[in-house]
């Protein structure tokens, strides 16, 4: 077995459309007491803090919200660490997995390098590195 070149840290974040999003926002912010720290109003994106995660908020009917295949779930990210993306790219290739580009993100810990893929039942996963102020050469 070939040595990850990676280690998962945590859950960063998992985006989930909604129907309706200020009854979303309810039970999320009211009865579960996440805190709300974002809003990008041209997505229709509502972001919650969930302790060191977050809860992301898509509104079903915006333009995030393409259902895709009826799945209410658009994706789930995982904090990895380090982030070596050609490293990281190359581990998964010798493992069948085709990754996307290695793209800047916003997640629980700020914006940072990640790259998507998708799990053998068509879920898509995020593999989030750090925060670009905490990556190693960043500005």
């Amino acid at each position: 077995m070939t040595e990850r070149p990676f280690q998962v840290e945590n859950l960063d974040h998992v985006v989930v459309r909604v129907a309706d999003v200020d009854r979303a926002l309810g039970f999320y912010r009211d009865v579960l007491g996440c805190v709300p720290a974002r809003i990008v109003e041209r997505l229709g994106l509502h972001q919650l803090r969930a302790g060191r995660s977050m809860i992301d908020l898509i509104d079903a009917k915006g333009p995030l919200g393409d259902d895709r295949q009826g799945r209410n779930m658009d994706h789930f990210a995982i904090r990895i660490e380090p982030f070596d993306a050609a490293a990281i790219r190359a581990y998964l290739a010798r493992h069948g997995i085709a990754a996307g580009e290695p793209e800047p993100r916003y997640g629980a810990e700020g914006s940072g390098p990640s790259i998507y893929i998708t799990d053998p039942d068509g879920n898509i996963v995020e593999l989030k590195g750090p925060p670009d102020d905490a990556a190693a050469g960043s500005d």
